[in-house]
């Protein structure tokens, strides 16, 4: 049975940095994507914004805007451990990090929640200025 368990969130003064990690198992491990939601405390309950994918095979990222430049999604395949490492934090990333893994859409990700079916259970990250 699939399973994703986020850890690494906290507290952190704008300009800090947090790496997120997420043990992943038991989720298919061909033509699939392994990413990052986030649902802020002002979006609607059950709203998740997308931040960033891998597709493993081929070792492609993709971010979001609002944190391209100053995030890294990693895998380690041999800990069967996903990684986000957000940089030069703002106020604005204030907000309930979930991992997630679906289906790749060819070459691609989906961005959409609603094509992903495996979560974590989610780890907060807050932000002060």
């Amino acid at each position: 049975q699939p399973q994703l368990a986020e850890s690494g969130g906290g507290s952190v003064q704008a300009g800090g940095s947090l790496r997120l990690s997420c043990a992943a198992s038991g989720y298919a491990k061909k033509n699939y994507c392994l990413g990052w939601f986030r649902q802020a405390p002002s979006q609607a309950p059950g709203k998740r914004e997308w931040v960033g994918f891998i597709q493993p095979e081929s070792g492609r990222t993709w971010y979001v805007d609002s944190v391209k430049g100053r995030s890294t999604i990693s895998l380690d395949n041999a800990k069967n451990t996903l990684y986000l490492q957000i940089d030069s934090l703002k106020p604005e990333d204030t907000s309930k990090y979930y991992c997630t893994a679906g289906p790749a859409v060819g070459a691609a990700c989906f961005t959409s929640q609603d094509e992903y079916n495996i979560w974590g259970q989610g780890t907060q990250v807050t932000v002060s200025s």
